[in-house]
Parts: C-alpha cells; structure tokens; sequence
C-alpha cells in the first residue's frame, strides 16, 4: 500500500493558484492515499467570521471537484482540509474523496485559537472508512494533542490516520510517535509551510510533514520550509494486530472500568 503527503504554500485566498500548485506538485505521482494540509486551498489566517465565510462551501464544491480529478490522477484517494459551509454554520473540515466523489467529511472536532471565532467545533461522530482494501480515519491538526482521537479512531479500526495540518507549535511531529506507538496505526501528516500574517496575527508554519509507523518510527519526514512530496510502501496488516509481545496486546490490556473520572 503506497501512502504519501503534499507540502504545500497556500496563497490566502486564491483557491485556483492553490489548487494549480498542488497539480504541479502531484504530476506523475501515483499512490493509493495521499494527504493534503488543513485548508489548503484557502489559506488559514481569517480575520473574521464574514471573510471565511465567503471562501468557505459545500461538501461538493469546488474543492470536492478539484480532489476528484486529484484522486483520479494518483490512481487513489485523497483527503485534503477545506472550510466548510452547512447551513447557517462553519466548519473547520476535511473531506476523503475518490475519483467517483466524496467518501466522508470530517469536522474538526479540536478548535486551536482563534478558531473558535470563524468555527463551530466539530459535530460528526469520529468514523472510518474503508476503501483500496485500507481503514482510514481523519482527524485535523490540533486533534493530535488529545490522545482520545486517535485511540477513538485506532479502536474503531484504522489502519491509517490522515492528519491534514497547519502546524505553528513545535510539538506535533515527536508526539505522533507516541501517538502511533501506543495505537499501533501509520499516520500521514500533511503539514504546510510559509508565513502568514493578517490582521492581528502571524503564524508561521513549521513544514516537516511527516509519515510515522506503527512503532514510532519515522518512515519520511519533509523539510522546514520546502514544499515537498513523498510516497511511501506499508504493510497495512501490520496496523491490525495490536500485540506488543505474547502477553500484551495494547487493546486487550486496556482497562476501561477504571479510566472512568
């Protein structure tokens, strides 16, 4: 099973250039499951609830449009995040998308910073999906910092992770070792780079994307502040038995009637 990232540079609010560079970056790439950044075709550094407003869509817009004709060029599927409309409502989203159309959408369930201000959190149950023969669940950039998301998606039966990401703080890569280690599952995280700074805020983003293992290793890694693509080759089945040893199994040792508060 090949699996792979894009790192990519959004231009904030220029949906057709994002979409033309991610083209560029992918062309001649093939892949079963490839992971794009956290709003990767509008930019991240909103100033206010009517500007995201006016970039965000429907789960079958114009960025579900795009990720079809991606996953048909890769040969595969592709998850990439997007700010979503429903409604009345806004969301912080990502959406898996083969090239017949939208698998699932997921809704950031984690709001970070000011988030909170353009976003309502996330109102979809954490869910896999399986396609190509591999069990994939999502989750969005902060959501690693609460283990419960990816042992919620681990124990419903993930192979795989797709983390689609705008990384400011430093810590997300190392702790996706332990996140991986303790769940026994690969994760894909699709980080971006370059500066933004609008309004009030600056963020600079920290790039190393990163592929990591079920036992914690480092299977690819991008650089600081490159745009980049990589693929890599898993053995999926690995992700499905969960033992340690002859004695330990990581979810069959768990003792859920005392985790209780």
């Amino acid at each position: 099973m090949k699996i792979g990232y894009v790192q990519s540079h959004p231009i904030f609010g220029d949906k057709e250039s994002n979409f033309k560079e991610i083209g560029k970056l992918i062309a001649g790439k093939k892949m079963d499951l490839m992971v794009l950044p956290e709003l990767f075709s509008t930019g991240y550094a909103f100033i206010s609830k009517e500007e995201a407003e006016t970039l965000a869509e429907e789960k079958n817009g114009p960025t579900a449009e795009f990720l079809q004709e991606v996953a048909k060029k890769i040969n595969g599927m592709v998850v990439g995040g997007f700010a979503e409309k429903s409604g009345s409502k806004l969301y912080n989203s990502a959406m898996m998308v083969k090239e017949e159309g939208v698998l699932s959408v997921y809704r950031k369930i984690h709001l970070y910073y000011k988030e909170k201000l353009w976003f309502q959190p996330g109102n979809l149950p954490l869910r896999v999906v399986e396609g190509n023969g591999i069990k994939i669940g999502m989750m969005i950039c902060f959501d690693w910092i609460f283990p419960e998301t990816m042992r919620t998606l681990s124990l419903l039966g993930a192979d795989v992770i797709a983390h689609p990401a705008n990384l400011v703080l430093p810590y997300c890569q190392k702790a996706m070792t332990t996140r991986c280690l303790e769940n026994r599952v690969h994760a894909i995280t699709a980080n971006r780079i370059g500066l933004e700074k609008r309004g009030d805020d600056q963020f600079l983003f920290t790039g190393k994307s990163q592929i990591t293992s079920i036992d914690g290793s480092i299977l690819s890694s991008a650089p600081e502040n490159e745009v980049h693509v990589d693929i890599v080759e898993i053995n999926v089945k690995k992700a499905r038995n969960k033992k340690l040893n002859e004695f330990n199994d990581l979810f069959k040792d768990r003792r859920p009637e005392f985790y209780k508060f």
